[in-house]
């Protein structure tokens, strides 16, 4: 990994904090935080504006309509965009970060000239649809079923946590395609329009009041065969696939924003005189360490998984894993440095606080990840529970 930049780089960082400049201020005003709908609108216009200025995708293989952008390109992307303070993918983040890539390493020809497009255009929203009331952190328990009927499966079951159902067009569904094998090898990878009939979406409203997650109940839903995305009961290692950029390349930009919310937190320190404390000092001190050598394996993981085609590697456990927890000591200390002011669910940081709390679940909790890395990099014997205490 080569970690400093060439006069192409620079170009390419000038270029696109020009355009940020300039593109920025045309953005109409934000929607409230609660208004899922106005902002589906405002993520897919900006997605749009990217599309327009060749930024959409720039990652992504130039077959699967992105620009193949080199990993240091893709990084100095993700600098310039959250230090300028454009907005993230938001309602995009499912098809942009997940679905999307899925497709394009797993789907067919066909597949990916259907959905990548619209994607990268902001045309199409997804959403996904992985676990289940039952299942907890168990994803192989998986009960949804999808029995064939000729060139249909016809699905019954429930999902829960659904991100983003309430404004999406297509969901990345899990189903069971054959109860009587194992449960890891009866699963598919299915592509289900939200509009069929059969599906309902009720919000769920999380404890800072936003309802991006759902539960979802599928009562003899018709999907097209052509809509799965790699072989019948094969859907668990294409589930891998989608898991691994969730956990390994999904996240990266946060760093970057964690980097930016660290430095404004030891601002008001200085403004409100917490900087006297030589305790919250090393405490800062430690994090900005922790979040400048996270933002390197980020580095590491996105040139990993650039050159194994674009899959990230079991690294991206290691990340995730470690980077949930730094974000909710983050904001822990921002509470301390607020004092107060941190109880005031108006306050942006208060939103951000709670929704801290909730990434050591998502994208797979802490203890599966100690277990990935115990069992896949550090070659522990399987069947136990490994924790990192």
């Amino acid at each position: 990994m080569d970690l400093t930049y060439t006069e192409e780089e620079e170009d390419f960082r000038a270029r696109l904090r020009s355009w940020l400049a300039l593109s920025l201020p045309k953005l109409p005003p934000k929607p409230d935080p609660l208004d899922w709908p106005g902002r589906r609108s405002y993520d897919t216009a900006w997605q749009r504006m990217l599309y327009d200025a060749g930024y959409a995708g720039l990652h992504w293989p130039v077959d699967a309509g992105g620009q193949g952008a080199t990993p240091t390109q893709h990084l100095i992307y993700l600098e310039e965009t959250e230090r300028a303070g454009a907005p993230y993918v938001g309602a995009n983040f499912v098809g942009l970060l997940h679905a999307g890539p899925t497709v394009a390493a797993e789907g067919t020809a066909e597949q990916r000239a259907r959905w990548l497009p619209p994607v990268l255009r902001g045309d199409e929203v997804w959403c996904q649809g992985f676990s289940e009331p039952d299942a907890g952190s168990d994803l192989a328990s998986l009960r949804t079923e999808a029995v064939r009927d000729g060139d249909s499966y016809v699905v019954t079951g429930s999902k829960i946590w659904t991100s983003h159902a309430e404004v999406a067009d297509w969901c990345e569904l899990l189903v069971r395609t054959d109860p009587q094998a194992p449960r890891h090898r009866g699963i598919s990878w299915l592509a289900m329009p939200m509009d069929a009939p059969g599906v309902t979406v009720r919000p769920l409203r999380t404890l800072a009041g936003s309802a991006e997650f759902a539960e979802m109940f599928l009562d003899e839903v018709r999907v097209p065969v052509a809509n799965r995305v790699g072989e019948e009961n094969d859907g668990w290692r294409v589930t891998m696939v989608t898991l691994s950029f969730e956990r390994g390349t999904a996240f990266v930009g946060e760093v970057v924003a964690c980097r930016r919310t660290l430095g404004e937190l030891a601002r008001t320190a200085r403004r409100n005189g917490h900087w006297d404390d030589p305790v919250l000092r090393r405490r800062l001190g430690r994090l900005n360490a922790e979040f400048r050598a996270l933002w390197r394996l980020t580095q590491w993981n996105v040139s990993e998984a650039q050159n194994a085609g674009g899959v990230p590697g079991t690294g991206g456990s290691v990340f995730k894993l470690r980077y949930s927890h730094a974000r909710q000591e983050l904001y822990d200390t921002a509470a301390e440095v607020l004092g107060p002011d941190a109880m005031d669910l108006d306050e942006e940081w208060t939103g951000d606080r709670l929704s801290s709390l909730s990434y050591t679940i998502a994208a797979g909790t802490s203890q599966i990840q100690q277990n990935i890395v115990a069992e896949r990099i550090l070659g522990l014997p399987k069947g136990r529970r490994w924790t990192s205490g």
